[in-house]
């Protein structure tokens, strides 16, 4: 089993979004104004910054993990079975996280011999 991503790759992806919003909240260029007045658009510009980078560092953060990448089935957590198969590709699913929708790669299996099927990466 092997991480979907790089340290690298993921390090990137996290920084690039963080710093769209940064740039978006607190543009580099002076002579642009800031947006807001009172605190609570302060607080509204700080919790979108949230909602745009959190989400991406925890798609990265579970892509680098070992588990990710999934090359056999093993065996069938119903029936015991190592008659399992892959399914040809992985699917996307988007849960819901404290800090905003997460998209999530999983991997499939299916027994031959129960016919039922179970996701080979676990949790």
């Amino acid at each position: 089993m092997a991480a979907r991503s790089t340290r690298r790759e993921a390090r990137a992806r996290i920084l690039a979004a963080f710093t769209a919003q940064l740039d978006r909240m607190i543009p580099q260029d002076e002579t642009v104004p800031l947006k807001g007045a009172i605190f609570a658009d302060f607080e509204d510009q700080v919790e979108e910054l949230a909602r745009t980078a959190l989400p991406v560092a925890l798609e990265e953060r579970a892509a680098l993990e070992a588990n990710a990448e999934v090359s056999q089935a093993g065996r069938c957590p119903h029936c015991g079975s190592d008659r399992v198969y892959l399914a040809a590709q992985a699917k996307t699913s988007e849960i819901r996280s404290r800090h905003g929708p997460v998209v999530l790669i999983r991997h499939a299996a299916r027994c031959r011999s129960c016919e039922r099927s179970f996701s080979p990466s676990g949790a």
